[in-house]
């Protein structure tokens, strides 16, 4: 299926206007296979930050951007931009950028409460993921929308809306064969500097995007059960 070929253009302000939707409705049966499969699929994806340095389809991470790109937004403002970034020297930038931020917060400034939660997945300050991983995409939230002649109109529900993109990306990645981590270096005021990105652009997350590691390990950990999230009235 090809994208549409309509352009976007900002929608503030314009009057309603519906047009017909009416999707295929899947049967049953083929519904709650494709449920088991998928359930099945994403119960395996997992965090990984040992990558193999082999190179990936980049039309695979283009696809599950574009897929990131479809979730639901406050507004329709589709308050983000996706950076992906290949290029070594910029990628050791941001490493060692975000090392310095880590380092700080191993040392103190997270406080021994957040520093025991996060013991048990084996972390610290050295983030080699961020080298190793092929691929990094770093997601910027735009605050307000920034026309070419300085306009500024804010946009609304912005973490809700970016966060909810985040999780798509993932599942996209995931199902396309490729292995992420959410990495959140605090405060991440440098990706923007390193990046270039304009004011109205503040830095959600990088996700380094690779192969796991032929010796990858992850935490012995254990999901929450069904029942356990899920509340039925």
């Amino acid at each position: 299926m090809t994208a549409p070929t309509r352009p976007w253009t900002p929608t503030h302000g314009d009057p309603y206007r519906p047009v017909p939707y009416r999707p295929g409705r899947m049967d049953p049966e083929h519904s709650l296979n494709r449920s088991a499969e998928l359930r099945t699929r994403m119960d395996e994806r997992r965090t990984v930050r040992q990558f193999a340095p082999d190179p990936v389809p980049l039309q695979v991470v283009r696809d599950a951007v574009a897929c990131a790109a479809t979730a639901p937004s406050g507004a329709h403002q589709q308050p983000w931009t996706f950076v992906l970034v290949q290029d070594p020297e910029v990628r050791r930038r941001i490493r060692e950028a975000a090392e310095e931020e880590e380092r700080l917060s191993y040392d103190g400034r997270l406080g021994e409460e957040w520093l025991a939660a996060l013991r048990p997945l084996g972390t610290d300050e050295v983030k080699p993921h961020l080298t190793d991983a092929p691929a990094l995409i770093v997601v910027f939230q735009q605050r307000y929308w920034l026309g070419p002649d300085g306009a500024k109109r804010k946009h609304y529900y912005v973490d809700e809306s970016v966060g909810i993109a985040v999780g798509m990306l993932l599942t996209a990645l995931h199902l396309s064969g490729l292995a992420a981590l959410v990495h959140t270096p605090s405060p991440m005021r440098f990706l923007a500097e390193v990046l270039g990105r304009p004011a109205n652009e503040k830095a959600f997350a990088v996700l380094p995007v690779g192969y796991p590691a032929a010796d990858c390990q992850v935490p012995d950990l254990v999901r929450k059960s069904l029942d356990q999230v899920l509340v039925e009235f």
